[in-house]
């Protein structure tokens, strides 16, 4: 199990940061008292490796007992965990700006103002400024540049960017997928459907697969569908696209809207992105 631990600056952008990591498939807890950490870490070990990716935020909201957290990183290094301390910081002018903006109240109660807060919360947390394993300053950052910073420290080895692609197949007659980023109409195909022995089998079956792709329009249009992929996810990617859902439609959503999806989805394996496959009609009579 690998934990991260939030902590920096109040404005500084760790709510953002908690957001982000739940996207990237973190389990994350916000507020969390350092003292609870252990606790947490053994219910969480105990179910079975459900969670394998943890981020606790930890920061001045717990006063004093933010000065235990050190202490709590370090028992659960010894325990065997991945344990990476992530701070967030801004500089003081950001701050200043950015309580202003929300009119929010500031965690450390300086009579001296929210300057002197400021500064004084910094002072709290040198030493958790010293020991952290990675630091982001969002003084300058737009929200696309701090999504962008933590993709570099977290995104998978493995798939691209962390982006996450799902392919599905669906049929027209029971209506649009919702939540689709693109789709793509396969109808104008030559329909498996009216194949006595294709029928009843789906385009998981070969012999769909091979009656489909047997057209040389149908090889065109994998061509250019992968062609299309080459040149637009590089793009999401760029603009912050965490999960990016793909829908290829034919009529029943069996035959050819199968045959397709598996297709672009080994491309798009092959090109090392993470890709979830689904076929949401193709039991439907």
């Amino acid at each position: 199990m690998q934990y991260t631990i939030v902590t920096g600056m109040s404005g500084s952008g760790k709510t953002k940061v908690i957001r982000y990591l739940e996207d990237m498939g973190y389990f994350c807890i916000d507020n969390m008292p350092p003292m609870l950490i252990p606790k947490f870490s053994e219910m969480l070990t105990s179910v079975n490796g459900k969670f394998n990716n943890v981020a606790f935020v930890v920061d001045t909201r717990v006063g004093d007992m933010i000065n235990e957290l050190l202490a709590q990183i370090d028992d659960l290094k010894q325990k065997g965990y991945d344990c990476k301390l992530l701070y967030i910081n801004a500089d003081d002018e950001t701050l200043v700006k950015r309580y202003k903006e929300t009119r929010r109240m500031h965690p450390i109660e300086n009579t001296n103002g929210l300057l002197a807060s400021i500064r004084q919360e910094r002072k709290m947390l040198s030493a958790l400024y010293e020991a952290s394993d990675y630091v982001i300053d969002t003084s300058h950052l737009t929200a696309q540049g701090l999504l962008q910073e933590l993709k570099e420290i977290y995104a998978s080895g493995d798939t691209k960017q962390g982006l996450e692609i799902n392919v599905m197949a669906f049929g027209f007659k029971y209506g649009m997928p919702l939540d689709a980023d693109l789709v793509f109409d396969v109808r104008c195909f030559p329909n498996p459907f009216y194949i006595d022995e294709l029928k009843h089998k789906t385009g998981n079956d070969k012999e769909v697969q091979d009656y489909v792709m047997s057209f040389p329009k149908s090889v065109t249009f994998m061509e250019k569908l992968e062609d299309f992929m080459k040149f637009m996810i590089p793009l999401y990617i760029e603009e912050g696209k965490i999960s990016l859902t793909i829908a290829i439609g034919c009529t029943g959503g069996k035959h050819r809207s199968v045959t397709m999806t598996n297709k672009l989805a080994d491309y798009l394996k092959s090109c090392d992105y993470m890709v979830n496959v689904s076929y949401r009609d193709m039991g439907r009579e």
